[in-house]
């Protein structure tokens, strides 16, 4: 179970470095980018700590599907993006995989 949770907070980093990309102004401004880069060393350093006892197909599907959708909801509530029922619905797919690999991985 660590190492699940593990795998959320790095899932919850990739999330916080995929926003912050929107802040670094094509890296050019120095703090958001520096905070971008600390959010993608830590998030994937994370996903491999638990990708040691985790199966890495699933590791990878969980870490990519909560920080696509997470990134999303973010963009639909933060940023105005369109939140069409198409894209709520494939979110809602993303999550119905994430939580089948979680149930089908020992």
């Amino acid at each position: 179970m660590k190492h699940w949770i593990i795998l959320l907070i790095a899932s919850g980093f990739e999330i916080g470095w995929a926003v912050g990309l929107k802040y670094t102004g094509g890296f050019t401004r120095l703090w958001p980018s520096a905070a971008t880069i600390a959010a993608m060393a830590t998030s994937m350093y994370l996903l491999a700590v638990a990708a040691k006892v985790l199966p890495i197909g699933s590791a990878y599907a969980v870490w990519t599907g909560i920080g696509a959708v997470g990134t999303a909801a973010f963009g639909m509530a933060f940023f105005h993006e369109p939140a069409t029922a198409a894209r709520i619905g494939c979110m809602v797919a993303i999550v119905g995989g994430v939580v089948g690999l979680k149930l089908a991985t020992p």
